[in-house]
């Protein structure tokens, strides 16, 4: 026995002489006397070496037990070669990811010198982490001393990735299968011998089931148990999915379990197992809404059938082509014609010539999607006549429907009563002018009267022509604001700013309304302050003194007084013109006097209609803002009860804010005998005299033409003689605009003045853009826009 162990010792050494020499691996062999319990040192290295277990021998007679063999597949396994691994402690292996836990399994076993099995992270020489089923087990010598710690490894990294993933999916799935609204469940079909499904047992259910089905218990239990009445159609359709595996969604309604179901049915695992996953909803519900729709709207389109049948207005169904869709009979009771005449027609077919602007206006709003509300134009009728119809649309898609009234009967009334009340308006009127410029004419003849007597003193004289001057201007004032309620007067409209325009009026409105009068003013904040308007500031400003008076009067001087300003986006429905929707200034003036009757309410823009005593009032006031609220495109409206106060409200369109023109400078003054030359155009004789002798004692040397045609041909006899050209506006042939047009076509260099008292010309074109001296007008105004006129040119 001695002798046998002798020679396998020297057999070892050899051994690790050869492999240490011929191999050059590096690995370190047990050493002289060495063995195992179980074989020969040298049986154990070998076998270690062969295996394609990755392997390693450490030696805990050493100082802190080393690797002294590792294997070729342990190297793969951990990416280190054998010269980086023996004379190693295997902790080098562990990273900051190790569990300490299993750090300890193995140093408690290897203290104990006993076998362990433990699962442990390690990383290989790049770094990355894998996880190692570590064995370890003890080498003892027939003496029963240690002689080895052998350790086997394996790499479980991909082995419990897979179970990490499938652990999550499943959590995953049983979340999503608890958490759904939804019922699920699988079921498992029963065939009878013929293949035909009879029955099918309920393998798992969700929590949502019971609530969706009402069935409690199902799990392992039989459709036919649980419901026996159930419908053979469902088993049906579950068995020809569980039979071909093509997926089926439907609708249908269970009888014996009371309910409609929406149902999503597929087949899961092997086809032998006939397993089918059903997904449903309980739309019980939603299938009883649908049906009380379905039968309020068949209701609906009955009751609409039967109201398009029988209107008396015009309905129509018109595409944002133009085209009439669709029309009912009323278009062949009112106006005569067949409906094959109308669908198919265009909206203006049957349109007066007169009406088709506003019609188009109407069509072009209501394409762009706004709503039209009495809209009135006159439409052709099969016999050649015409009916006003008044219209509102609605756009709804690609179309808008359309109902039209026979207003004939209705337009012949008004019309009517608006030619009484012209007549009537025309009666107080005359009379109110005859009165007032009557009284005017009365102070005029006096004065004159008294000014041709001889030996008249000079101060009688002065007041005498002083007390006809200030006649001439009020009765230039009367004339003013007749012609603002006729919106015949010729604006000068410019963009201004109403909010400083009305700080401007209220620091007078105190001396208009005394002390006793508590003046409040109601002014917008941030970015609605951005309010102006495109008026004539100057009538601007007068119709608020007008409404100012007329309220301070209200209250017999002693009250509360608001002045308000705001936006609006429309103007209410008022004296029989419908609400107008748009981008408004409304300024309002309440006060907290009588109030107005009733009855007085629809006469008080009239002209001389006043309730004041003699003395008090004229009665053209509220005229006044009447139409310069008419003439400027807006709307005054009244508010008013007795003994509740009135509150008049003005309109007025903004607009954008524009640059301010700067001051109208003075004109220098002339040198005496400067002998500016000026052409007179006037064809009132006594009117054109006096203005040529004005200008003479002025200082200008004057040409009179008595209208238009002459007044070229002065200009052409001698293009260069004249300085300034001063025209009157109202004459026979050729107005006074139209010769300042041609004037400036012909001699863009010689500037052109207008006079004018009245010209529907200037009230409904302006001016042009030329100068503009109103009648009457004094000599020094005169002067003064000649020397403008002439300075600007030159």
């Amino acid at each position: 026995m001695r002798r046998s162990e002798r020679e396998l010792e020297e057999r070892v050494a050899r051994l690790e002489a050869q492999l240490e020499t011929n191999q050059g691996d590096g690995l370190r062999r047990p050493g002289q006397g060495q063995r195992t319990s179980a074989a020969s040192t040298d049986l154990l290295f070998t076998a270690a070496e062969k295996t394609r277990m990755p392997q390693i021998i450490t030696d805990p007679n050493l100082p802190d037990n080393p690797i002294v063999f590792a294997n070729r597949a342990f190297q793969n396994l951990c990416g280190y070669d054998a010269a980086e691994l023996i004379g190693r402690n295997c902790r080098f292996l562990q990273g900051p990811d190790t569990d300490p836990a299993d750090i300890a399994k193995v140093r408690d076993a290897i203290a104990a010198r006993r076998d362990v099995v433990v699962e442990i992270l390690n990383y290989h020489r790049d770094g990355t982490p894998f996880r190692n089923e570590l064995y370890v087990s003890p080498v003892f010598d027939p003496d029963g001393h240690l002689r080895y710690f052998f350790a086997s490894q394996l790499d479980v990294t991909r082995f419990r990735t897979t179970e990490g993933v499938l652990a999550e999916s499943e959590a995953r799935y049983r979340a999503l299968f608890n958490a759904v609204d939804s019922g699920f469940c699988v079921v498992e079909m029963r065939f009878d011998a013929e293949g035909r499904a009879i029955d099918y047992r309920f393998v798992e259910v969700n929590p949502a089931f019971e609530t969706q089905t009402g069935l409690r218990g199902a799990v392992g239990r039989w459709m036919r148990e649980l419901a026996p009445a159930h419908e053979q159609s469902w088993f049906d359709t579950y068995g020809e999915v569980a039979r071909t595996g093509r997926p089926v969604r439907f609708e249908s309604g269970a009888v014996a379990l009371g309910r409609w179901f929406d149902v999503h049915a597929l087949r899961v695992g092997e086809p032998e197992q006939h397993r089918v996953a059903i997904l449903f909803n309980d739309i019980t519900d939603r299938r009883r809404a649908e049906t009380t729709l379905r039968a309020t709207a068949e209701e609906k389109a009955t009751e609409r059938d039967l109201v398009w049948r029988a209107s008396r207005d015009l309905l129509v169904v018109c595409g944002f082509d133009g085209v009439f869709h669709t029309a009912n009979d009323a278009w062949t009771e009112v106006l005569g014609w067949d409906l094959a005449d109308v669908v198919g027609a265009r909206f203006d077919a049957l349109v007066h010539p007169d009406d088709r602007e506003t019609a188009a206006r109407a069509f072009e709003r209501v394409s762009g999607g706004g709503a039209l509300a009495d809209i009135d134009v006159r439409l052709r009728t099969r016999d050649g006549g015409h009916r006003w119809i008044s219209w509102n649309a609605i756009p709804t898609g690609d179309r808008f429907y359309a109902a039209g009234r026979d207003v004939t009967e209705r337009r012949a009334l008004e019309e009517q009563l608006r030619q009484s009340q012209k007549l009537e308006a025309v009666g107080q009127l005359t009379g109110g002018v005859a009165h007032d410029f009557n009284n005017l004419l009365t102070v005029i003849k006096s004065s004159t009267d008294l000014l041709k007597r001889p030996d008249l003193a000079e101060e009688r004289r002065l007041r005498y022509v002083g007390a006809i001057s200030d006649t001439v201007d009020r009765a230039a004032k009367l004339t003013g604001q007749l012609l603002a309620f006729a919106r015949r007067q010729a604006l000068r409209p410019e963009t201004f700013a109403v909010d400083r325009a009305v700080v401007a009026v209220s620091d007078m409105v105190g001396t208009l309304t005394g002390s006793r009068v508590h003046v409040e003013l109601d002014l917008p904040e941030g970015d609605s302050r951005d309010l102006h308007v495109n008026a004539d500031p100057s009538q601007f400003d007068t119709a608020l003194v007008n409404l100012v008076v007329n309220a301070r009067d209200a209250m017999d001087g002693q009250g509360n007084l608001r002045i308000q300003l705001r936006r609006a986006t429309a103007i209410p429905a008022v004296r029989a013109h419908p609400r107008q929707r748009g981008d408004y200034v409304a300024v309002s003036i309440s006060d907290t006097g009588t109030g107005i009757a009733q009855e007085n309410l629809e006469r008080i823009f009239e002209p001389f209609f006043t309730t004041k005593t003699v003395g008090q009032g004229t009665g053209l006031g509220l005229s006044q803002v009447f139409g310069f609220a008419k003439q400027s495109g807006g709307e005054v409206t009244v508010e008013s009860a007795l003994g509740d106060g009135t509150t008049f409200t003005l309109y007025l369109p903004r607009v954008a804010a524009s640059r301010a023109a700067g001051p109208v400078e003075e004109p220098e003054a002339l040198a005496d005998g400067h002998g500016t030359r000026v052409l007179v155009v006037e064809d009132n004789l006594d009117v054109g005299s006096f203005a040529e002798q004005a200008l003479r004692e002025l200082g200008y040397d004057t040409v009179w033409a008595i209208d238009a045609e002459k007044a070229l041909a002065e200009i052409e006899r001698a293009p260069s003689r004249f300085e300034v050209v001063f025209s009157d506006v109202m004459m026979p042939g050729m107005n006074g605009v139209e010769l300042a047009g041609e004037i400036r076509r012909r001699r863009p260099d010689l500037p052109v003045v207008l006079t004018s008292g009245y010209s529907d010309v200037l009230a409904a074109e302006g001016t042009h853009g030329f100068d503009l001296l109103r009648k009457p007008y004094s000599v020094a105004d005169l002067s003064r826009i000649l020397r403008r006129a002439v300075q600007r040119a030159r």
